[in-house]
């Protein structure tokens, strides 16, 4: 991966982060939290949805929508730990 290709990713994840914040209430992150955790989770989606077989399309929505879909998996299940200890 080129350079040009992780700011790509980074910005895709902080957009995805700061949408699963929206759409996951009362975790607690912030914006700049849900910002890192969107960036964690569009790295996750990128590589877990493909080798699913899962494929939204291609192009820079497709990308968001994707790691928004990681991004919201992983404040879920973050919200489970917190809540469980």
């Amino acid at each position: 991966m080129d350079g040009q290709s992780i700011i790509v990713w980074l910005i895709i994840g902080a957009i995805a982060g700061w949408l699963a914040g929206l759409i996951v209430q009362g975790t607690g992150f912030g914006l700049i939290g849900d910002i890192i955790v969107g960036i964690i989770g569009a790295f996750i989606a990128g590589s877990l949805l493909p080798s699913l077989g899962i494929h939204l399309g291609a192009g820079i929505v497709a990308a968001i929508i994707d790691a928004a879909i990681g991004a919201i998996v992983l404040l879920l299940i973050i919200k489970l730990v917190r809540r469980a200890v």
